[in-house]
């Protein structure tokens, strides 16, 4: 199948398009119908007429833009009308929703006067928090925006110039840091003196360009004080003195080039003779003026960026724009100003010094990311982004006067904008922020794992949780410079060289000696086992929790923590549990991980101790205890283990909601339980899933995360006496970190439970 094909069938099929509208409230009764409209419509009519700034209140103005487009320049396509520029309106909708969550109507106008078009954006101010021009032709678009923002109380912003500018504005930050040059020192040229190409020369003057050196060509040449043909009033304004009049002429000894104009528009031979380590963003879609491999080809120096995802230093405005709205939507900003601008350039050229995290680099295909000259600019899928983005933006509103709501905690602000992104973000920073409440020294016996170094410094950088990593040093201290991490002062411990493993063997020894562990045998495992020496660290109170398993097999991980710290007092054995994260609740599932037929009494255990790591999350438990009948449907010995179990639960703990045995069905049915089941302490709302074995809990959450879509955060081992918990093989940088914060909370909980 053709590419045109597939791009006409996936706008086509099932429902036409690609947007549709969806209610947030409930419309199923008729109490519903009588709020949603008449006559309890009437009471935030009235609030608003009273007060106009309620509509952010009682309506969805507050999260609503519109994107407006007179079809006159889109994309590469040209001047083809409102119409046929209709599904690139609706696609800056898709774009909005998936990476801020800001809702979209796209406005098509069927004009080509400027002043209609005004006059017409104008009246729909009462509907939207902010204006988002598309694709409107220059020098229109210019004077459309500049009067749009003088007549309009709400934040008015064309992407098209400014969103190219502020991206690629952050990567030629980032490669002059990278060459050691000075903005006021360079000479820039851009050529196209359209939309983009002006708000490139006019952002690169704001952060301190020097004017004289600045060169804006067209079709025609360079743009000259005197030129009299196709010139505009935004054309006059960059204007320079100069005897140049061709493109190969100014781009003799030129450090940058921005390019919004078309393919081939640069030689080799203008590459050539550019200035020592020149920057070039050649940005025309859907073909850069010259390529990548043309460029680099001529010289080994130049750094280069485009405006397509298969080369790296990307320009995609899908960086800027949704954020940028995010932030200034939130406080209710009556403008998008040059200040509001400039942070959001800052705040992605600072992203893209920061460490990638692996989901970014699997969406990439697992390649090396790191900052340098082909990682100037973060990459379109990169989450973070509006964790950066946004809240520069919201500060910069503040700070500028322009921001009507203004917030008071920036950080909170971050933590539900991390909330915007799924209900496991938000249940994670809500953990993250108990561990940097107190820290607590976790122990690494992969120390020189790459994954755990780059966790170990966001840990160090966010407050997390004090890393001490086990290894050979002089190996660790290469990877971390290899990585480029500043890890200056961290803990490092190589066992075989460890003042205190002599001490650690004896200890060792005495504990295990009848159990068939010679002295030599326990010198040999402390030295050269790095869990056995992580685990004796752990024990002799020399560091609070211990993370492994993220290069060695579940038991070999689990073992020497058995051996040496042990399983609490009055538990028979311990227990794993997963927590399943959907995009609306918290599931948690065990044991998934440790007990393969439990008995009763272990089943119990098992359904006490997850109940309490679910408040760990403030989640309040509700416990199904699973099977394959409904309260004695089924008589069967696996049943009545059930069944037996939840007796125990109930008299063990018996402030807990608990409920079996019951299918899996009932525990989220509440019709099927009010109607059959109505003595069931649960009522189809449980959250904590015990499974009468291993074999069916591990099979069910690795579907839940398959199949469900659910993000699976564990394996979180329950019941020792001190925390421990282990890693899986294929876990990222963010499982390690959500993981040590689930370790330090553990610590905090026990240290609290010795006071």
């Amino acid at each position: 199948m053709s590419k045109r094909q597939d791009a006409l069938d996936y706008h086509s099929m099932g429902r036409k398009g690609k947007i549709e509208v969806i209610t947030t409230k409930p419309c199923a009764t008729s109490r519903d119908l009588s709020l949603a409209y008449s006559p309890g419509v009437a009471e935030p009519c009235l609030e608003i007429e009273k007060n106009p700034q309620m509509a952010y209140e009682y309506t969805a103005k507050g999260n609503l833009v519109a994107v407006i487009s007179n079809g006159t320049a889109v994309l590469g396509l040209g001047d083809i009308g409102a119409m046929a520029g209709k599904p690139v309106m609706e696609g800056k909708g898709v774009l909005f929703k998936r990476f801020a969550d800001v809702d979209v109507f796209d406005i098509e106008l069927d004009t080509k006067d400027p002043d209609e078009l005004i006059r017409t954006v104008k009246l729909l101010e009462p509907t939207f928090g902010g204006i988002n021009l598309e694709d409107i032709k220059g020098p229109e678009c210019f004077y459309i925006e500049e009067k749009l923002k003088e007549i309009m109380n709400i934040p008015v912003f064309h992407d098209d110039q400014h969103g190219t500018a502020i991206i690629a504005c952050a990567g030629l930050l980032n490669a002059l840091e990278i060459t050691g040059k000075k903005m006021e020192d360079l000479k820039i040229v851009v050529n196209g003196a359209g939309a983009a190409g002006i708000a490139c020369a006019n952002m690169a003057l704001t952060l301190g360009a020097d004017p004289k050196k600045m060169y804006l060509c067209d079709t025609k040449g360079v743009i000259y004080k005197g030129r009299t043909s196709g010139m505009n009033e935004y054309k006059e304004r960059l204007a320079n003195e100069t005897d140049a009049r061709s493109l190969e002429e100014v781009m003799v000894d030129a450090d940058v080039f921005f390019g919004v104009s078309a393919k081939g528009a640069v030689t080799p031979a203008m590459v050539a003779s550019m200035a020592k380590d020149p920057v070039i963003f050649a940005m025309a879609n859907p073909d850069p003026e010259i390529t990548p491999a043309e460029a680099k080809a001529v010289r080994d120096d130049v750094i280069i960026g485009t405006g397509r995802s298969d080369y790296n230093n990307q320009v995609n405005n899908v960086l800027c724009f949704p954020f940028l709205f995010r932030g200034a939507l939130d406080t209710h900003a009556s403008a998008i100003n040059d200040e509001m601008k400039m942070a959001a350039c800052i705040a992605l050229a600072e992203l893209a010094k920061e460490d990638v995290p692996d989901s970014v680099r699997k969406a990439y295909g697992g390649v090396d990311i790191s900052f340098g000259r082909e990682y100037l600019i973060p990459k379109p899928f990169d989450p973070r982004v509006l964790l950066h983005v946004a809240p520069a933006v919201a500060k910069a509103a503040m700070d500028s006067g322009v921001a009507r709501r203004p917030i008071e905690n920036l950080e909170k602000y971050r933590d539900s904008l991390e909330a915007l992104q799924g209900r496991s973000k938000e249940v994670m920073r809500l953990l993250i922020n108990k561990a940097k409440a107190a820290p607590k020294k976790i122990v690494f016996p992969e120390g020189e794992d790459d994954k755990v170094l780059r966790a170990a410094q966001i840990l160090v950088d966010e407050g997390i949780a004090v890393p001490v990593l086990l290894g050979n040093k002089e190996e660790i201290r290469a990877r971390i410079a290899y990585l480029n991490l500043d890890l200056d002062g961290i803990e490092i411990i190589d066992p075989m060289e460890s003042d205190k493993a002599p001490g650690y063997e004896q200890v060792f020894f005495q504990m295990r000696q009848r159990k068939g562990v010679t002295l030599a045998e326990a010198k040999r495992l402390i030295r050269k086992n790095r869990n056995y020496y992580g685990s004796m660290m752990v024990q002799q109170g020399d560091a609070d929790a211990l993370l492994s398993g993220i290069s060695h097999h579940y038991p070999d991980t689990i073992r020497p923590a058995l051996e040496i710290i042990g399983k609490q007092e009055g538990l028979s054995k311990v227990h794993g549990l997963y927590m399943m994260v959907f995009k609306k609740e918290v599931v948690f599932c065990a044991d998934t991980t440790v007990t393969i037929e439990p008995t009763p009494e272990e089943l119990a255990e098992t359904a006490i101790l997850t109940a309490a790591k679910a408040r760990h999350f403030d989640i309040e438990p509700r416990i199904a205890m699973l099977s394959f009948s409904n309260f004695g449907s089924a008589e069967h010995p696996l049943t009545v283990k059930v069944k037996r179990a939840t007796a125990l639960v109930k008299e063990w703990a018996p402030d807990l909601v608990v409920d079996g045995e019951m299918q899996a069905n009932v525990a989220y049915d509440p019709e099927l339980t009010a109607k059959q089941y109505p003595f069931s302490a649960l009522k189809g709302d449980a959250n904590v899933l015990i499974f009468p074995d291993l074999q069916s809990g591990n099979i069910c959450y690795k579907l839940l995360n398959k199949l469900g879509g659910a993000e699976a955060v564990g394996p979180i081992l329950m019941g020792m006496k001190k925390p421990v918990h282990v890693l899986q093989r294929g876990d990222d940088v963010a499982d390690i970190v959500n993981m040590a914060a689930v370790a330090v909370v553990d610590a905090q909980e026990a240290q609290a439970a010795k006071k």
